[in-house]
């Protein structure tokens, strides 16, 4: 009878290891056998970046391509393209600064530009200052710069020169905004000037010079943002307003951390 007991008793824990083993196995196993692109999911807010040539992520940064070529007229175009457009501010027309157009040598060039971004961006310890180059990206794959002109000048001996839509190429042709990209808050079909513009390299989103029931932003920052929720981040989130003054898009450097850029 004691030999029958120990046997049912061995069998019995015999059973319960194989079944816990099994669940271990399921449980490591799980995320070997989901396919990468549900391993990996780009968050729906990056899809309203349209102009970028493809948009991935690796759980960790977002990648984001583009070959900067905005969507819209442009005196920068050669003129033999459908989107060339002469400008000549006028009182109807849209213009920066109000002046006259001095329009630049360069004419728009296809760009490869890679922009690696913390997908889950956050507050850095030591804010590092925006590079004279890309530092971030509108919804239409077109590059943001940062406040200043070429050396470090103050952006306004620039102003001039930026077209229709408030941008102009550098001189390899790579087209880029300092400022409010014209075409996406007001030209563009459903354009808005409360609505998402773009982000910058720290991976914070850069929203119009609007708030989402027109109100002008109050309480930035010296890094030009704040936080609050917006439609895109109902729980809320920390981002840049670009104003119509300096420093138009951002401040005294990143609020997050930077990811990369190549070109």
């Amino acid at each position: 009878m004691i030999l029958k007991k120990v046997f049912c008793y061995l069998s019995i824990l015999a059973i319960t290891l194989f079944i816990i083993s099994c669940s271990k196995d399921d449980i490591n196993n799980t995320s070997a056998t989901l396919p990468t692109s549900q391993q990996n999911l780009v968050p729906s807010v990056y899809s309203k970046i349209y102009g970028a040539t493809s948009i991935t992520s690796d759980g960790t940064f977002i990648t984001i391509k583009t070959s900067d070529q905005p969507d819209h007229k442009s005196a920068y175009w050669v003129n033999t393209n459908p989107l060339y457009e002469a400008f000549v501010p006028s009182a109807t027309s849209p213009s920066f600064t109000g002046g006259a157009f001095i329009r630049a040598p360069n004419n728009i060039t296809a760009q490869t530009i890679t922009l690696k971004i913390p997908l889950n961006p956050a507050v850095a310890a030591t804010h590092s200052a925006t590079p004279m180059g890309v530092m971030g990206v509108a919804l239409n794959g077109v590059p943001y710069f940062n406040q200043y002109a070429a050396g470090g000048a103050a952006l306004t001996g620039e102003t001039n020169g930026f077209d229709q839509a408030w941008g102009h190429p550098q001189a390899s042709g790579m087209y880029h905004y300092h400022v409010e990209p014209y075409y996406l808050t007001t030209v563009k079909s459903g354009a808005t000037k409360w609505g998402l513009m773009g982000f910058l390299l720290d991976g914070f989103p850069v929203y119009g010079p609007k708030e989402e029931n027109n109100s002008d932003p109050t309480g930035l920052d010296v890094y030009h943002g704040h936080v609050h929720a917006t439609s895109d981040y109902p729980s809320g989130i920390y981002h840049y307003h670009i104003t119509n003054t300096a420093p138009y898009i951002n401040g005294n450097g990143f609020y997050g951390t930077p990811g990369t850029v190549t070109q």
